[in-house]
């Protein structure tokens, strides 16, 4: 998520050298003992650090919140540990491969046939929907309920019909 300002660190935790699983579990230790909403910066050369984290933090509640390429193969990983919120969603709708608009046109589609206070799960790998999304959430009678990128370049949306 190179999009947002790199947050500060409270602890940082370089694991360069080292192989798939040891970041992942270098990075679970640390943060075991951090307080929710505190950042462990975990520094990376392992190709797989990437991928592990993402399915390692959408089980966890835990957020990669940001993503330094530091040259070569090393990454700088900042991982923000608590608990997101389950939402539990009436429908999923997968728009993975589908560019902008299209996933927040058929969204608007399907939430029209939902009854009030219903959630709609979307997914998509569309960038521009981040932005679009947010903008026409605003715009309408739907609340947007969270985000959240889910593996790299792949997001969901929680949004709830109002």
């Amino acid at each position: 998520m190179t999009d947002k300002s790199k947050p500060d660190a409270d602890v940082k935790l370089d694991m360069s050298g080292l192989t798939c699983p040891a970041p992942m579990i270098g990075a679970k230790r640390v943060l075991d003992d951090l307080r929710p909403g505190q950042v462990l910066e975990l520094v990376s050369d392992c190709p797989g650090t990437r991928d592990d984290l993402y399915i390692w933090a959408r089980h966890t509640g835990n957020e990669i919140d940001h993503v330094d390429h530091l040259g070569g193969k090393k990454h700088a990983f900042y991982l923000r540990k608590g608990h997101r919120p389950e939402h539990k969603a009436h429908v999923t709708l997968d728009m993975r491969g589908a560019i902008c608009p299209g996933p927040v046109l058929e969204a608007h589609r399907v939430l029209e046939g939902m009854k009030p206070e219903e959630v709609l799960r979307l997914v998509t790998t569309c960038t521009a929907a981040r932005d679009e999304v947010k903008t026409w959430s605003k715009a309408t009678h739907c609340t947007l309920l969270d985000e959240r990128e889910i593996a790299p370049s792949e997001w969901e949306f929680y949004l709830r019909r109002g």
